[in-house]
């Protein structure tokens, strides 16, 4: 990277120049994407600000805008992109300080995030209505999501070599570019990668399903492939059928809830879903943690009044 000369250079094209140089080509699709988004930002809240400029006080300027328009966590965010290349360039000499040392985060108040999914009987309504024909269609699509909990992009990545016949098990070991040019990517991060056990239904109907199929070809993909297709057929049956609409990930939802509700750890289902640590399963099912716990609360409850 060629010095900028005492600094002089604007500090959004300066961030520009790094994330180029040290962040494209390295990181997936995905997280390129945000780093060009913080990118945008910088070009609306500072397009004057030079590095020369960059002190304590003008980046908690700046983090302090950008605040007023996104939650805290998504602050957090922004600021560790844009901490990474500030340091680099204090460690080149175009910043005599870290402006970024003791920067205060703030942020909107979060909203409510409650997740949407089905119960039980939602849930075994929906799957008895699919069209489940003798070829791979969307509804088969539908239906191994609700059976595994696996993410859209790695039920579409699926090929007839993941399916583990004799040990009734599915290797989740990659997912479907569905968002760019087609093609396989690596999974979300390392505990994505997994074996996920199916009942014996499941293995029986998905083994007439795809014996005659390319072993290292897509199951479900035949062409450009849109979110919005399955999202649209799984609505129409939710309407159809009187039952909460949810979306293809609140399958996933579903798939987890209806595991946590049966008795099933929090350990195991973060396996299962391939998160990468059982607190992120912890966040994400927090209403249906404490409804749980509520209920264990009654059970101890009435244990130790029989006691007496």
């Amino acid at each position: 990277m060629v010095k900028a000369e005492e600094g002089s250079e604007l500090f959004c094209k300066y961030y520009e120049r790094w994330i180029r140089m040290y962040k494209e080509g390295a990181i997936r699709e995905v997280t390129m994407k945000k780093y060009e988004i913080t990118l945008v930002w910088l070009q609306k809240l500072v397009p004057d600000l030079r590095l020369s400029g960059l002190n304590r006080i003008t980046y908690q300027q700046l983090l302090n805008d950008y605040a007023v328009y996104h939650e805290r966590q998504t602050t957090m965010d922004f600021h560790h992109q844009l901490k990474a290349a500030v340091l680099d360039a204090v460690d080149e000499g175009f910043i005599d300080r870290d402006p970024t040392r003791k920067a205060i985060i703030k942020g909107k108040a979060p909203k409510e995030k409650k997740i949407k999914y089905l119960n039980q009987f939602e849930l075994h309504t929906l799957l008895v209505h699919l069209h489940l024909t003798p070829e791979i269609n969307w509804d088969w699509f539908i239906f191994i999501i609700a059976k595994t909990g696996m993410r859209f992009s790695e039920a579409l990545a699926l090929t007839p070599k993941d399916f583990d016949f004799s040990h009734q098990s599915l290797i989740v070991n990659k997912t479907w570019d569905y968002k760019g040019n087609g093609g396989f990517l690596p999974t979300k991060n390392n505990s994505s990668v997994r074996k996920i056990q199916l009942d014996w239904q499941t293995i029986i109907k998905f083994s007439e399903l795809i014996r005659d199929l390319p072993e290292d070809k897509p199951i479900f993909v035949k062409g450009p492939v849109y979110n919005s297709t399955v999202n649209d057929r799984l609505e129409r049956y939710c309407k159809d059928l009187g039952i909460p609409v949810i979306s293809v990930h609140g399958l996933r939802h579903t798939h987890a809830s209806l595991l946590l509700f049966a008795g099933v750890s929090i350990a195991s289902v973060a396996r299962r879903l391939g998160h990468a640590s059982m607190t992120t399963t912890q966040k994400t099912y927090i209403h249906i943690i404490q409804e749980l716990e509520n209920r264990d609360i009654d059970l101890v409850m009435r244990s130790m009044a029989g006691l007496v």
